[in-house]
């Protein structure tokens, strides 16, 4: 039978290693693969004339679309808004609405005045700490790896 106060006994406060946090490889290989359409989209930053310039970019570089979604903190690339005046399913990879309701689409969820106001100074920056903070639910995932490879520790010197 198996003392269970010194198995207890045996627990660690804690299984965090140093990567256990943040997998920043994973969060700047995410940035890298957007990292041009961002810097084409801080020219937007600080902009008088945001909407026209929006559409100006989009129009010569419509790639820039596919960054949208995660400077709202979504990976997914179709996103659904609604509003007194319907509804309207935006696709940023392939595009289905008009360069206007693209527009429309930024000013209602703030986007442009985070930019237009300077509320962030660079979009690489930004996007930087959205991954960051969107990687910390791969903490449950790294936290069960962690308990995998200490449970097959403990089972080892159990069975020996």
């Amino acid at each position: 039978m198996r003392n269970f106060d010194a198995w207890l006994a045996g627990f660690r406060p804690s299984i965090a290693d140093y990567k256990y946090y943040v997998d920043f490889n994973k969060v700047f290989n995410n940035v890298d693969a957007i990292k041009l359409p961002l810097n084409i989209l801080n020219s937007l930053i600080g902009s008088r004339n945001i909407e026209e310039e929006f559409k100006t970019i989009l129009a010569q570089y419509p790639e820039t679309l596919r960054c949208i979604p995660i400077l709202l903190a979504k990976r997914e690339l179709d996103i659904m808004a609604m509003d007194d005046e319907g509804q309207i399913d935006f696709h940023f990879g392939k595009p289905n609405c008009s360069i206007g309701d693209y527009a429309k689409f930024m000013r209602k969820t703030g986007l442009f005045d985070l930019m237009e106001n300077h509320i962030v100074n660079n979009l690489v920056d930004y996007v930087t700490g959205i991954e960051t903070g969107m990687d910390s639910n791969g903490r449950k995932n790294r936290g069960g790896h962690l308990m995998k490879t200490l449970w097959r520790a403990s089972y080892v010197n159990l069975v020996l």
